[in-house]
């Protein structure tokens, strides 16, 4: 919210000696953030002066751009010595050349005299320029820093406060500048505030000082006018609308109605439309003008018809939805209420008779058709914060006596459908306050503050019973009151204080798992990072996903940041492989990252129920929003390029390979005391014949293994990078309670080495598994230590060397118990797989 100090002044009896940083801080410590004080025409300095043009000579250019050769009375003390004399012998005025055409002789304008220095540090001089002796500059907006409009210069009215302007006066005060600007963060939950009648308010109770309302009135009862109304949606409370004929179209804003609308952020466009933005701004209560000749028959306020269209006034044709609430006509729909007006009932240059409208709106149904549309506008911005329902009619008839006033019209009988709804009682204790924000605040000091609220305030002992004023939508139960104190008193009066501890139970079990978990990865090596959670279907194509993969289960985003990633992700890998590629184009090549997350995976269509806030959902609603929602597990995943190990004196480089994807996920599982299973499972994105399964208890929670060529290529990865990822919540499902603990015998260990000859393409897991389950319980642990192909055991073969560790725990165990063990182990070898035990 942009406020105008010199608009705020207007309402508020401010002391004269009050800065604008005092009155910002004020704000700030009562109301809201004050980001930035902003100085309208701060910069201009030196002579910038009132002119009246004498002489406006057009002179067309060989460009084929024609400027205007000027003759401009700055006053007898400012016009130059040796510049041609009239009949009388007086001076005729300073030469300048102005390429503007929107002026005529005998007009007031604003003249930057040599030696001024106007806003960018852009300093007058006299120059030659057409082939003439340009001696200052005739000032538009943008170039003194009062607006933005560059199609002409500033022309001033003849007259400021009652007298007539003066060639060579300081144009300075008439322009209104310097002039400071207070920007506002408003926060939702304060809408009033989005108007300068709210901010004075505040400001006036701030300083215990006089506020001037120009809304202030009672709620009018409904009134039969000659604008026939009817409302068939509970969504609009009230709807009023004023008829205003004849007014001249070629009126003009005023200045100062067109500077407080500019400095409060809008354009100026005409006097119509500028006494609405100029109204809306000063009460909070957004109008809208209705060309009366286009509209047909009865204005009705309902829901939109399936299928309905609308233009609005961006030119836009909107498909409208049955939720959404329209003004319409016999016709159709001719606006979106709240949000934006409709093309077909436009005020043009040319209408004269008008139909103002002033209503009051559900906030949730504004907030949700301009969302829905994607149309935000000054007008939903307020209604969806809450408007003052009682100014409807106060800002429409202020808006019409503007336009009688400043457009020679004249305004017709009100028409009032609807009444002003009842605001909550709320009943609280007057020691709530103090206990909530840890203050002393007595009885007295709650009710003062409350009262200068405008809270009726009903007091029985020590409870009392509130009523808000209409302004005040925000104020509904006891902790809204309890702010409303905290605020009045002062935000910097507010100590902070940690709540008292209480005995608390520690970390979970699957706090603790998951924590020891992510440890483990980063203990191992690896760097966590953090990505967004979109990808897009190009992501999806580049990992070369199968139709029927559940990672093609996506859940689209509403109101997506990017429209190349619009749904939820699926998968870790994408974000993980985007910060692959950022850390490579900026040379670091050796990467190791992991991600913790979660990803969302799509199940049947369904609607979630839209519980009541005024009590807690019923368990049967909270099913169905269960239902509605997507599966969402949280993954683990990591991805290496480069090398593992850099070169270095004591050795040459490790290259990073499947075995440290591997490593990833065993340690996570490790920390959690889960032993992890490999199986071949081709799989996308990774390779096939390089990809394993991670298995806990029998089933699969993930793969790892070397990425595709192709989609190394694709995300712009080196060949060979390798990749990890796994579902953390089911590691931690298959890890035993308490963890998993290996008692210690005092017996010693038995070691057998065997080297098995078995096919190339037999999986080294299932042979391992194979001896796990030929050695029984005697059989501790297997190891593989050594693989070797080569002339010795024959084309398309490989030998397997195992290290073999066997205990008892009752004894030692002897040198033909241990042989036994190992035949046991090898000949299930050699029954699953025709292993040879290699001599």
């Amino acid at each position: 919210m942009r406020v105008p100090m010199s608009w705020l002044r207007a309402m508020v009896d401010l002391p004269e000696d009050i800065s604008t940083e005092q009155v910002a801080a004020l704000i700030t410590e009562h109301t809201a953030d004050v980001e930035r004080i902003e100085s309208i025409g701060g910069e201009v300095s030196g002579p910038v002066v009132v002119g009246v043009v004498v002489s406006a000579d057009p002179e067309p250019q060989k460009n084929g751009k024609t400027i205007m050769w000027c003759r401009v009375d700055v006053g007898a003390g400012l016009n130059a010595e040796g510049h041609p004399k009239n009949s009388e012998g007086a001076e005729q005025g300073r030469g300048i050349v102005c390429g503007a055409h929107n002026f005529t002789v005998g007009d007031h304008v604003v003249v930057s005299l040599p030696g001024a220095v106007l806003p960018g540090g852009f300093e007058i001089s006299a120059r030659r320029t057409y082939g003439h002796m340009s001696d200052g500059m005739i000032c538009a907006s943008d170039e003194l820093g009062t607006g933005t409009d560059h199609t002409g210069i500033v022309v001033l009215p003849p007259t400021f406060e009652g007298r007539a302007l003066v060639p060579g006066e300081d144009a300075r005060p008439i322009l209104g500048i310097p002039e400071d600007v207070l920007e506002i963060d408003v926060t939702p939950d304060i809408g009033y505030c989005m108007s300068i009648r709210g901010i004075a308010r505040e400001v006036a109770q701030a300083l215990g000082i006089r506020f001037h309302d120009p809304y202030a009135e009672s709620p009018v009862e409904p009134t039969d006018g000659p604008v026939p109304v009817r409302i068939d949606s509970p969504a609009c409370s009230q709807f009023i609308t004023i008829p205003v004929s004849g007014l001249d179209p070629a009126a003009s804003t005023p200045g100062y109605i067109a500077d407080r609308i500019t400095r409060a952020g809008m354009r100026p466009i005409n006097l119509a439309v500028d006494v609405t933005n100029y109204v809306m701004i000063e009460s909070g209560q957004p109008l809208h003008a209705y060309d009366a000749a286009k509209v047909q028959g009865t204005l009705v306020v309902r829901k939109a018809s399936q299928g309905e269209g609308l233009t609005t006034l961006d030119d836009t044709e909107r498909v409208l939805d049955p939720d959404d609430l329209v003004i319409a006509d016999d016709s159709g729909a001719i606006g979106l209420a709240g949000v934006m007006g409709g093309a077909s009932t436009e005020m043009t240059a040319q209408s004269r008779d008008i139909i103002l409208e002033g209503a009051h709106f559900d906030p949730m149904t504004v907030a949700r058709a301009y969302r829905r549309h994607k149309l935000g506008s000054e007008a939903s911005r307020r209604f969806e914060r809450g408007v003052d329902p009682a100014c409807a009619h106060a800002a429409a008839a202020r808006a019409a006596q503007l336009l009688v006033e400043l457009g020679g019209a004249t305004a017709g009988e009100p028409t009032v459908v609807g009444t002003v709804p009842a605001m909550p009682q709320t009943r609280i204790s007057c020691e709530l306050p103090g206990r909530i924000l840890g203050l002393e605040v007595s009885r007295e000091q709650v009710i003062e503050i409350l009262q200068a609220s405008k809270v009726e305030v009903t007091a029985m002992g020590d409870s009392l019973t509130l009523v808000p004023p209409t302004w005040r939508p925000d104020l509904v139960d006891p902790y809204d009151y309890v702010e409303e104190v905290g605020r009045k008193i002062g935000f910097s009066q507010i100590e902070a204080k940690l709540p008292p501890l209480t005995a608390g139970g520690g970390l979970t079990r699957a706090q603790h798992d998951r924590r020891a978990a992510l440890h483990a990865v980063a203990d191992a090596g690896f760097v966590e990072v953090i990505s967004l959670p979109f990808i897009g279907d190009s992501d999806l194509e580049r990992l070369q996903l199968a139709a029927a993969d559940p990672r093609r289960r996506t859940v689209r985003l509403a109101n997506p940041l990017d429209d190349t990633r619009c749904y939820l992700r699926t998968s870790l890998l994408p974000g993980l492989f985007q910060a692959v590629s950022r850390n490579l184009s900026r040379s670091q090549e050796d990467v190791a990252l992991f991600e913790y997350g979660t990803v969302f995976l799509a199940g049947e269509p369904a609607r979630a129920p839209r519980p009541s806030v005024a009590h807690r959902p019923s368990d049967e609603e909270l099913a169905e929003i269960a239902a509605a929602l997507p599966d969402q597990p949280r993954m683990l995943a990591g991805v290496l390029t480069g090398n593992w190990l850099p070169d270095r004196w004591n050795g040459p480089a490790v290259p990073a390979d499947w075995t440290h994807a591997v490593l990833l996920a065993q340690a996570a599982a490790q920390a959690v005391g889960v032993t992890l299973e490999r199986r071949s499972d081709p799989l996308a994105p990774w390779h096939p014949g390089r990809v394993a399964a991670l298995m806990a208890d029998g089933a699969t929670i993930g793969h790892a293994g070397e990425l595709h060529p192709t989609v190394c290529r694709d995300f712009g990865l080196p060949a060979r990078s390798c990749a990890v990822e796994l579902d953390l919540d089911a590691l931690l499902a298959a890890a035993p309670a308490g963890g998993r603990i290996v008692a210690l015998s005092s017996f010693p260990v038995a070691k057998e080495d065997v080297a098995l000859v078995v096919d190339a393409a037999t999986a080294e897991d299932q042979v391992r598994q194979a001896l796990v389950d030929g050695g029984g319980e005697l059989l501790e642990s297997v190891d593989l230590f050594d693989v070797y192909t080569g002339e010795q055991v024959g084309p398309g073969r490989k030998s397997l060397a195992f290290n073999l560790r066997l205990r008892a725990p009752d004894r030692t165990l002897k040198d033909a118990e241990a042989a036994q063990i190992r035949d046991a182990a090898v000949a299930e070898a050699t029954r699953r797989f025709g292993a040879e035990l290699r001599s």
